[in-house]
């Protein structure tokens, strides 16, 4: 009986210790992501990619895929010609083609959890930043 009950932990073991290294090997062949900011270019609907120059990395064309996040942009739809500081997250492709992980409007607040000192704030806000103190 002891003999079944070692095997099944020394099982399980082996098993996880083999889904680790499978994850880990997986994680590691992923492109880093890199970040651009810059102006919208130019827009391709049809092909789903835009053009944006960064003043220090040039004028990148980028795609856009059905996993591609936005934030304080309405999608692919929301970018315009001429737009400025656009942020776009993305991982290059083996044939080279870069693939938005997510791309967002900048200028999001940048003082998150930091005081509100406007004379029109309400005075109920504690001014703690924890707008939402259930996902601490």
């Amino acid at each position: 009986m002891r003999r079944i009950g070692a095997a099944i932990v020394l099982a399980a073991l082996l098993t996880a210790g083999l889904a680790a290294l499978a994850s880990a090997a997986t994680t590691s062949q992923r492109p880093p992501l890199r970040e651009f900011e810059g102006r919208v270019v130019s827009i391709d609907r049809d092909a789903r990619t835009f053009r944006l120059h960064d003043s220090e990395r040039g004028t990148k064309r980028i795609r856009v895929t059905r996993d591609t996040r936005f934030e304080r942009v309405g999608g692919l739809a929301g970018l315009k010609v001429g737009q400025r500081a656009i942020e776009v997250k993305t991982r290059r492709k083996v044939d080279g083609a870069w693939i938005a992980i997510e791309v967002e409007k900048s200028g999001g607040g940048g003082e998150h959890g930091g005081r509100d000192d406007d004379d029109d704030r309400d005075d109920r806000d504690d001014n703690s930043g924890r707008d939402h103190p259930e996902d601490d």
